[in-house]
C-alpha cells in the first residue's frame, strides 16, 4: 500500500493506493482560513496544514486501519512557491506567504536587474508568486524576521519536515523558487545572493522519484504502520 497527501490552499486530501494503483481509501480535511490582511496578500498558518493532515490521517487511520499497517511509502504533493520561514527550532516564524500572494512586484525588479542572465539560468523571468522574491519583500518589510530565518521550505516540504523530521525537496517544485540553475541541478549561488540568502537556509534537493526521510516513530505508532518512507 501506498499513501499519498495532497495539499491544497483550500483543503488536505490524502488516499491510499495498492500496488495496482487501485484507489483504496480517502479522507479529507478543509482549511478554511486564508489571510489577506492586504490587497495582494494571501497567507496561511503552516500549523494549520499539519493539523489538516493529521486530520485526514487520523480518519483513514480509523476507517482503513488494516491498508494503513501495510503502508510502505508516502508520497507529497500541493500548493507551489509559498514561503515557510522558520527559526533554528524550526518553527514558523511568521504566516507563510502563499503562492497567489502578488505583494513582491517590486523586488521582482530587483531581482532581475541583479542577476541579468537569471533566464539562462532558472529558466524563466520574476514574478510575484516565486519564493526567491518575497523572501526578498521579508528583506525589505520585515528585516527582524528575515534575520531570523534559518531555513526556508515550500509548503509540501514543511509537510515533509513534521512527518519526517528531513530537510528535502524535489527539483521540479523548487526550480518554481528561481533558486535552482536547471543546467546544474543544484541551488543557485549568484540567485541566492541577489535574494540575501544562502544554502545553508535551503533543504537538499532530490529528483522527485528519491526516498527522503523516514516517517517518525510517534507518528507510526499513531497511524499503527511500520517502515513507511
Amino acid at each position: 500500500m501506498f499513501l499519498g497527501i495532497d495539499l491544497g490552499t483550500s483543503g488536505v486530501k490524502s488516499v491510499i493506493i495498492d500496488d495496482g494503483q487501485a484507489l483504496v481509501a480517502e479522507a479529507s480535511s478543509r482549511l478554511l482560513e486564508v489571510t489577506r490582511a492586504k490587497p495582494g496578500w494571501s497567507e496561511q498558518d503552516p500549523d494549520l496544514w499539519w493539523d489538516a493532515v493529521c486530520e485526514s490521517l487520523d480518519a483513514l487511520a480509523a476507517s482503513h486501519p488494516g491498508a494503513m499497517a501495510t503502508v510502505s511509502g508516502i508520497g507529497l504533493s500541493g500548493q507551489m512557491y509559498g514561503a515557510t520561514v522558520l527559526d533554528g527550532a524550526d518553527k514558523p516564524l511568521r504566516p507563510a506567504i502563499l503562492w497567489n500572494d502578488t505583494r513582491s512586484a517590486a523586488e521582482c525588479e530587483e531581482l532581475a536587474a541583479a542577476v541579468p542572465d537569471l533566464l539562462g539560468r532558472v529558466g524563466r523571468n520574476p514574478t510575484p508568486g516565486v519564493t526567491a522574491s518575497k523572501l526578498m519583500w521579508l528583506r525589505r518589510h520585515e528585516p527582524e524576521t528575515f534575520a531570523a530565518v534559518r531555513t526556508v521550505l515550500l509548503p509540501k516540504d514543511y509537510v515533509r519536515l513534521r512527518l519526517s523530521g528531513d530537510k528535502a525537496s524535489d527539483l521540479a517544485d523548487s526550480s518554481g523558487t528561481m533558486w535552482v540553475d536547471l543546467a546544474a541541478r543544484d541551488w543557485s549561488g549568484p540567485m541566492l545572493d541577489a535574494s540575501g540568502m544562502d544554502r545553508a537556509q535551503m533543504p537538499r534537493l532530490h529528483e522527485g522519484t528519491e526516498p527522503t526521510g523516514t516517517l517518525r516513530a510517534e507518528l507510526a505508532q499513531r497511524w499503527a504502520w511500520g517502515g513507511a518512507r
